[in-house]
């Protein structure tokens, strides 16, 4: 038996597709679309990638959800918009040929979802945007590998879990397939059109952190599998990472719940997501906004503009660690736990229960508000009268507590905007932790999302899509790399599909 497991077979399709998160399986679709045999290999037992963890929103003009709303929105201003979050050292390094494809395409990308089966609601407004174009996907994000995977099936699309690729084929400059492992042994998988690395980012490999993100190498990512595999495979054959340099955070974020409810465990079905949708659109919010809360399942962030507000970080010994204005997020993962607490006061509690102060940009309601966390995550909401009320609610020293908020306020310098913590109620969010959500740096791609060498020249057979193709456009903003996977993975995926056909 050992000797049969270790015979190398060979398969041929039309495109094979490397990972199957968003992208991937947008990428495998379409190619399937398109008339092409198709593969999808997935390391991981279950499908989704990053795109499940995610929270879920796509940002997108000239939508179905603007016109109703009476929103005359372009595709060039969105273009505009997008530099609106950079600073001018980002601004110089972006690839602004990619930007373009995204936000040309990313409205037919919104309306493909939603054929496929995703409900969303919108447009919310996002600062700098100065139009209101984030939509957000209901229930919660679980809803696009459910309905990606049931859309991969229905077309046909050959999904192996649990498979390693170990290498990419070449003939010359060309790619001609890869080599894997796909749980039944070692195959050769031969593709006629093409290979879509869709493998997401780097976030979680610590050579790749150590090599080109040192200071936030020892941050832990929210996808634990985001290991950069697709990266790797495509330098070994001459592919090179733009901008490895650029990330957002690492960030804070919200620990998951500790126990799945029911609603959290209901699939995304239309049953579900019709009424919630007619809901948001047409009733007055507070009739059943602490009924959608309770599909959240993303890892939500709490806002910077709480810290900068007046909100104050102390760990599990009640101590303060960091100053809250100056990359607190780097300091966390030393915490005991590597966990964190923001502790406030009535003041900026009330400040934090209408827009534009948000807790967090949130699935299905678009913000979330302290009032939410109050109704649906008891494990994150901590109030008290008194501070040493609060600590014994949070597990920490009394004394200790008292005192860092005591420091704090004495200690404010003259001009700070920020009031201290002055007056109870008294309330903490958390435990709060630091994650690397998304490393920007990905494979460089033409506007055909073909890989290229360090010369420009195209590697004929290799496409990337989603994170591992991002090719040095940057994706600031909520909405945008969700956008990007859904849309750079449709297009790879036909690309590939009609190389199959000329082949």
């Amino acid at each position: 038996m050992a000797n049969n497991q270790a015979v190398r077979r060979t398969e041929t399709f039309d495109v094979v597709v490397i990972g199957g998160g968003g992208s991937g399986m947008a990428a495998a679709i379409s190619a399937a679309e398109n008339g092409a045999r198709v593969i999808l290999l997935e390391k991981n037992p279950h499908l989704g990638g990053t795109t499940r963890l995610s929270v879920g929103s796509i940002t997108a003009t000239g939508t179905r959800f603007q016109k109703a709303k009476g929103i005359a929105d372009t595709p060039d201003e969105h273009f505009n918009d997008m530099s609106l979050f950079l600073s001018p050292e980002l601004a110089a390094k972006e690839n602004l040929e990619l930007r373009r494809v995204l936000v040309d395409h990313v409205p037919e990308t919104l309306e493909w979802l939603i054929g496929i089966g995703l409900c969303f609601y919108g447009p919310m407004p996002e600062p700098p945007h100065q139009k209101p174009r984030m939509h957000n996907v209901l229930p919660n994000s679980r809803a696009y590998a459910y309905y990606l995977e049931k859309e991969c099936r229905r077309q046909g699309v050959d999904i192996r879990l649990n498979a390693r690729v170990d290498r990419l084929l070449r003939d010359g400059d060309r790619i001609t397939g890869v080599e894997a492992h796909d749980g039944r042994g070692p195959v050769t998988l031969q593709a006629r059109g093409g290979v879509i690395i869709a493998s997401g980012d780097f976030s979680a490999s610590a050579d790749f952190k150590r090599e080109h993100v040192p200071h936030a190498a020892h941050v832990d990512a929210i996808n634990p599998a985001s290991t950069g595999d697709g990266h790797q495979l495509a330098q070994r054959v001459g592919g090179f990472i733009k901008n490895p340099e650029v990330m957002w955070g690492p960030s804070l974020r919200f620990k998951a719940p500790p126990v799945e409810t029911l609603l959290r465990r209901l699939p995304p079905s239309r049953w579900v997501t019709r009424p919630m949708q007619f809901a948001l659109m047409n009733l007055p919010l507070w009739m059943f906004r602490p009924f959608v809360t309770r599909f959240m399942t993303a890892s939500l962030a709490p806002e910077p503009s709480m810290l900068r507000a007046g909100a104050i970080l102390v760990n599990r010994r009640g101590e303060r660690f960091a100053d809250e204005l100056s990359r607190p997020e780097l300091q966390v993962p030393h915490q005991p736990g590597k966990e964190a607490f923001l502790v406030f006061d009535d003041a900026l509690a009330k400040a934090f229960e209408d827009w534009p102060n948000f807790v967090s940009t949130a699935p299905g309601v678009a913000y979330a508000y302290l009032r939410d966390y109050k109704a649906t995550r008891p494990d994150l909401y901590h109030e008290a009268p008194t501070l040493a009320g609060l600590a014994d609610r949070l597990g920490v020293p009394a004394q200790v507590l008292e005192r860092q908020v005591r420091d704090f306020n004495d200690q404010l310098p003259p001009g700070d905007t920020r009031p201290g913590l002055r007056r109870g109620p008294f309330y903490a969010l958390g435990p709060v932790l630091s994650w690397i959500v998304f490393t920007e740096g990905g494979l460089a791609v033409t506007v055909r999302h073909e890989v290229t060498q360090t010369d420009g020249r195209v590697m004929p057979g290799l496409y990337a899509a989603g994170s591992a193709g991002q090719g040095g456009t940057i994706l600031a903003g909520h909405g945008h790399h969700i956008g990007w996977a859904m849309t750079s993975g449709r297009r790879a995926g036909r690309f590939a599909a009609e190389r199959a056909r000329q082949a």
